[in-house]
């Protein structure tokens, strides 16, 4: 009979070490795995046992390390990490490759007309309001007024952005065009993500020691968080939306392109997947106890006067 499975393994904090390039890529491919969201009700409910058992010191009898670890990715993918909710099937993680590459393909490519201009960027809003609220940091609720204003704002800024930005460009040459769409993305996160975790930076997100044990809530972690995820969200689109217009520039010129239109748009998806650095950043991050607001500071200074750090999950 094999070895009992120890009930010392951190599951809170990634299989392999998120310091390094490689531990962020090996954690990202899992928990952006597409064939994820086609796991059925019941595999996602035994994954949630499995890892709420863990954390409680129930260890299943012949649960191995692997399937623990399966069972970990798994509950990642499909509930919130603060909440424990299950997450909607469009804003999980899970969903970002093949709904990412589709929206950005089509953006990339019917950049031409202010019609095909106002409706893919209304679609790429609409997504983004729901990543943004599935993959919210902390546990406090948002309301749907809240959620009302950071969609239209969302929406009217990139579009807005985007056909300004086109009239300006008409009598540029025609790979200044082509990155509207990025312009547009880039503005639209800044309104976006902020409106819709606005309820963050009035009450807080959670914060924890490196063991996880909750230490509160701050805003100024929250506004941290928030500076992080718009600047990596920008940073993540640049290679996949500022590459591609360089390379299908050229490619329009050639032959290849000019008899066959309809390989446009699988070609700038393409690009998309191989250009997508969703691996580069960390899920959570820290800061000093020092740079906490001073009630906080002296909430933890009572329970861990030794504790420097604390950490919490930006959100992404």
């Amino acid at each position: 009979m094999p070895p009992s499975l120890p009930a010392t393994i951190n599951i809170r904090e990634p299989r392999w070490d998120q310091s390094t390039f490689q531990g962020r890529a090996k954690h990202f491919f899992m928990v952006t795995d597409p064939r994820n969201l086609l796991l059925s009700g019941a595999t996602l409910e035994e994954a949630r046992r499995v890892v709420e058992d863990y954390r409680a010191g129930t260890v299943p009898p012949g649960l191995t390390e692997d399937q623990l670890w399966r069972a970990k990715y798994i509950y990642d993918s499909a509930f919130h990490p603060d909440t424990g909710e299950k997450m909607l099937l469009v804003g999980r993680m899970s969903a970002q490759v093949p709904m990412n590459m589709t929206i950005t393909g089509c953006m990339l490519t019917f950049y031409r007309t202010t019609p095909a201009v106002l409706f893919w960027q209304w679609v790429n809003q609409s997504f983004n309001a729901i990543v943004n609220y599935t993959n919210r940091s902390g546990d406090a609720p948002i309301t749907p007024s809240q959620l009302g204003t950071a969609y239209v704002s969302a929406t009217t800024g990139a579009v807005v952005t985007a056909l300004g930005l086109k009239s300006l460009t008409k009598h540029l040459p025609a790979i200044i065009g082509r990155y509207v769409p990025f312009a547009a993305v880039a503005a639209a996160n800044c309104i976006n993500i902020p409106l819709m975790r606005q309820r963050e930076l009035k009450l807080g997100i959670p914060i924890t020691d490196e063991n996880g044990n909750r230490l509160g809530e701050s805003t100024a972690a929250a506004q941290k968080a928030i500076f992080q995820v718009v600047v990596s969200r920008i940073g993540m689109a640049a290679p996949a939306m500022a590459i591609p217009p360089v390379i299908m520039n050229a490619l329009e010129k050639r032959a290849f392109l000019k008899r066959y239109p309809y390989l446009n748009a699988p070609l700038q998806v393409g690009l998309w997947v191989s250009l997508h650095p969703l691996y580069l950043c960390p899920l959570g991050s820290s800061m000093p106890v020092s740079r906490l607001e001073p009630e906080v500071q002296a909430r933890i200074q009572e329970k861990d006067p030794g504790l420097e750090t604390v950490y919490f999950n930006k959100g992404l």
